[in-house]
């Protein structure tokens, strides 16, 4: 459903989740798409349009940094109307921002989906201006190709690939619209891993260790280079050893690297999910979907990447045996968290505050704040959402 809004909007009497704290029966004014006033009590300002949100807790929109597709949408398979079809059942679970992320891919895959990526991006402005909004794409993340074989959970080994020079990178199209964001998971082992972190860093990517077993040295000299994030942390990774603490060891002790999660209950156990979130705490955790085509289909079997996957009772199956994404979104993962007893602020962080971060767009989106882009979600008391709010327009609501 979309609700297009006047030029202003006051919301009032919800529960606001600020950075530090949560502020009861309070009230934000919303004018040409950003965020122009947070009153800390119930307020009657001037507004085209006042909605009384009757105590729902209200976010900043959810970000996911980590989602392969939904609805029967492979973002590898470069069709911008199934993009759209995404960015249209993202809102209905909170997230308002997104980065279409792409699995190791024959060349002319990853040219193809890229252009579809960045036709949708200049799309979400032409459609911004006529007030038919969804989740935006804020650019590409690829995982892999360069990451390791012997990790390689549910990607196709076949087209992996090791680094030896700059050349190597051809095979990655980027975006040319200004501000698009370029990700990378990487695995800093690999032949040349060290030199590559180097040279995305130099290309201002967003670097993040992943589907590896590096050592803890290697893992210091790619953290110095500029590997300062690991994807899916614990999953497609060395296991734990009291003798080789290996990537996850690593992680869990470096203040300077910060992860991101599949908060399933199938990737990671809730007892280990508290243990991450003890380790890392809230400033450095993201939550992302790690979501696949079948997503919001159902149990079934379905083609993907060359194989069939299987979807029963929430979790995935390749023919392999191993687990192939998350068929969650990113409200499945917030409530997951608050399930466990963590605070909205922290979850507001994980979900919205961190990922912004991650990719440079704080100063744009991430916190309820006056000045940022009006991307908002409101919860009910189960944390289901009700209303989801981007660039100030209601673009769905329950």
């Amino acid at each position: 459903m979309t609700d297009n809004v006047s030029e202003t909007l006051l919301l009032r009497r919800v529960r606001l989740v600020l950075p530090d704290r949560v502020v009861e029966g309070a009230s934000v004014l919303v004018e040409n798409g950003r965020v122009a006033r947070v009153f800390e009590w119930d307020q009657s300002a001037r507004a085209d349009r006042a909605l009384d949100l009757d105590g729902l807790a209200l976010l900043p929109g959810f970000i996911d940094v980590h989602i392969h597709g939904a609805m029967g949408v492979d973002a590898t398979e470069g069709e911008v109307e199934g993009l759209r079809r995404v960015a249209r059942f993202l809102v209905e679970h909170g997230v308002t921002a997104w980065l279409p992320t792409l699995v190791p891919a024959p060349d002319e895959d990853y040219r193809r989906a890229v252009e579809a990526i960045e036709k949708l991006m200049a799309e979400q402005d032409e459609r911004a201006a006529k007030g038919d909004l969804a989740a935006r794409a804020l650019g590409v993340h690829y995982e892999g190709p360069f990451v390791n074989a012997a990790q390689c959970g549910a990607l196709r080994t076949r087209y992996f690939r090791t680094y030896t020079t700059r050349s190597d990178l051809d095979v990655l199209p980027t975006i040319r619209r200004p501000g698009a964001v370029h990700m990378t998971t990487l695995a800093p082992e690999i032949e040349g891993g060290i030199e590559l972190v180097r040279e995305f860093r130099r290309r201002r990517w967003v670097i993040a260790i992943g589907h590896t077993r590096a050592d803890v040295r290697t893992l210091d000299e790619a953290c110095e280079a500029g590997a300062h994030h690991m994807t899916h942390f614990m999953n497609a990774m060395a296991p734990l050893h009291h003798r080789a603490p290996g990537p996850i060891g690593w992680g869990l002790l470096r203040d300077d690297v910060s992860c991101d999660v599949i908060a399933d209950g199938v990737h990671l156990d809730p007892l280990t999910l508290r243990l991450i979130l003890k380790c890392k705490t809230a400033e450095r955790l993201a939550l992302i979907s790690d979501a696949v085509a079948p997503t919001g289909l159902g149990d079934g079997d379905y083609r993907l990447w060359g194989e069939t996957i299987t979807v029963q009772d929430g979790r995935t199956r390749n023919e392999r045996g191993s687990i192939a994404g998350s068929v969650i979104s990113m409200s499945d993962a917030v409530r997951m968290m608050l399930s466990l007893g963590t605070p909205l602020t922290e979850v507001a962080r994980m979900a919205a505050t961190n990922p912004a971060r991650l990719l440079g767009v704080e100063a744009l989106c991430g916190t309820i704040e006056q000045g940022k882009r009006a991307d908002l979600v409101a919860l009910d008391e189960d944390g289901r959402v009700k209303l989801t709010i981007v660039g100030g327009k209601i673009v769905w609501r329950r």
